[in-house]
């Protein structure tokens, strides 16, 4: 016997409601500032340089713009491995742990948790190409829109500071590991191999 049709009609929005699928990501474009690197793929750069910067923070200690950077680049990363199709291969848990290491990133400089990955981006990579600039003023006003007027500064400070933060660091390094293996399989992301 057949549910009447009303009823399986009903129940509809009920089993929506408990799907536990992720909402998909917007692609993210990196802007201009963010392009000039020398290496023609700029995911694979930002996979390297953030992996060593958030591995080895002292690496750049008293540099508030390679700071800015490397949490542009997580901010870029976390997006670009969860919905870029090149990269569909890659690990399925890189993308979670990526989330989690921005997370952590943005509660760790006082960053809107609920900022839009590109907003994060063009506000960090503002504040960067700005520091470069040797414009600390106009640094601190692109920060604003992701700290609030009140914590800019204090952003900049602690981007100049970087501290070692365990979940960014470690899903960039699951990152890394997992480009290195679909360059091996040649892009056909056997993560599951060892």
């Amino acid at each position: 016997m057949r549910p009447p049709r009303r009823a399986v009609l009903l129940l509809l929005p009920a089993l929506a409601a408990c799907s536990t699928a992720p909402l998909r990501q917007d692609r993210v474009q990196l802007p201009e500032t963010a392009r000039d690197t020398g290496i023609t793929d700029p995911t694979r750069s930002a996979i390297l340089s953030a992996s060593y910067v958030f591995g080895q923070p002292s690496s750049i200690a008293g540099d508030a713009a390679a700071g800015a950077e490397a949490l542009a680049r997580l901010e870029f990363l976390a997006v670009e491995l969860d919905v870029g199709p090149r990269w569909i291969g890659m690990d399925p848990l890189v993308p979670v742990l990526l989330a989690q290491g921005r997370v952590e990133a943005r509660e760790a400089f006082g960053l809107d948790p609920a900022a839009a990955p590109q907003r994060a981006m063009d506000a960090l990579y503002g504040a960067a190409a700005a520091l470069r600039a040797g414009d600390r003023p106009r640094a601190v006003q692109a920060l604003v829109p992701l700290t609030g007027a009140d914590r800019a500064e204090a952003a900049l400070t602690r981007m100049a500071a970087f501290p070692y933060l365990p979940r960014a660091s470690q899903a960039l390094a699951q990152a890394r590991i997992g480009m290195h293996r679909m360059d091996r399989d040649g892009d056909r992301g056997r993560f599951w191999r060892l």
